[in-house]
């Protein structure tokens, strides 16, 4: 075993798996700030529709994510890819809860499991198109 080359790999590792928990946390906190409903506080008052959805909305935005780290050539690529993957997955909520579900935060809101699961299916099909498009 080449003990030198392990070194950097994993040194390599270490970094991009930080950083990518940094943009996910990241991505968490806005995507939080950003619905009309208070996820952290429904989720601890047992709702499972709050659970739902974000979940969905991270696995939606972790997708592309892994996609990036396996594509890209730098950590500055990588954030690019991140930031933009972000900024979809939000875009994307306000579209589907503004426009096409209109009632969509008050049903989750109250625990609506089918709310959830369609907003959640949305975040996780979004997330990956994200994905497959940053493999071209």
């Amino acid at each position: 075993m080449d003990w030198f080359a392990f070194q950097t790999g994993a040194t390599a590792f270490v970094i991009a798996f930080a950083l990518a928990g940094v943009f996910t946390m990241a991505f968490k906190l806005i995507y939080q700030w950003v619905t009309p409903y208070h996820e952290r506080t429904l989720i601890r008052d047992g709702n499972p529709a709050a659970a739902i959805a974000l979940g969905g909305a991270l696995i939606g935005y972790v997708l592309p994510l892994a996609s990036a780290l396996s594509h890209t050539v730098s950590l500055m690529e990588f954030a690019a890819w991140a930031t933009l993957a972000g900024v979809i997955q939000i875009v994307v909520f306000v579209v589907v809860s503004k426009l096409a579900f209109k009632n969509l935060a008050e049903r989750i809101d109250k625990g609506e499991i089918a709310a959830s699961i369609y907003l959640a299916s949305i975040s996780i099909c979004v997330g990956l198109l994200n994905a497959a498009c940053m493999t071209t």
